[in-house]
């Protein structure tokens, strides 16, 4: 959601108003410089390098957990958020890429890295009223679906078992 407002020092300069979004807005605007910029964060992490992977299959998954986001930012105060099945979908391909546990968290933690990054970039766009709870928003859907991942590596590893018994 966009909106005009007459900002005193954004108008002045520009004469007329300034132009203010939701941090989901600003997330599904960025969403390709987003992944762009994780995947440098990603690059530059010695243990997420040690893994080959084209571009689509280090990158593949982030629009849909991204667009998980932006839907979660976008729910009505209260209401129940779903668990993420693009998470799920992400944990079995990680674990099947070789993947450590480690691993993805560290990935999920850049990841909110990089979010918080462009909000930071974009603070002269941003609706600041519901920054922080957005940010508490983005923190907690982010570790909802680290956990959903980490509950498909504990299930793969506990069918592991059953079949090596």
């Amino acid at each position: 959601m966009t909106k005009s407002i007459g900002l005193a020092g954004a108008a002045k300069a520009t004469g007329g108003a300034a132009s203010i979004e939701s941090v989901a807005d600003i997330i599904e605007r960025e969403l390709q410089a987003v992944i762009v910029d994780w995947l440098a964060r990603v690059e530059r992490e010695p243990d997420l390098k040690a893994i080959p992977l084209s571009f689509e299959d280090r990158t593949g998954h982030l629009p849909y957990l991204l667009h998980d986001v932006i839907a979660r930012l976008r729910l009505d105060a209260g209401t129940k958020a779903p668990i993420s099945k693009a998470a799920a979908k992400h944990g079995d391909l990680r674990r099947k890429q070789g993947y450590t546990v480690a691993m993805a968290v560290e990935e999920s933690r850049l990841l909110q890295v990089t979010i918080f990054t462009t909000l930071q970039r974009n603070t002269n766009d941003l609706e600041f009223s519901k920054l922080l709870p957005d940010v508490v928003t983005i923190a907690d859907e982010v570790d909802a679906q680290l956990k959903e991942q980490m509950l498909r590596f504990m299930a793969a590893d506990a069918a592991e078992k059953v079949k090596g018994k």
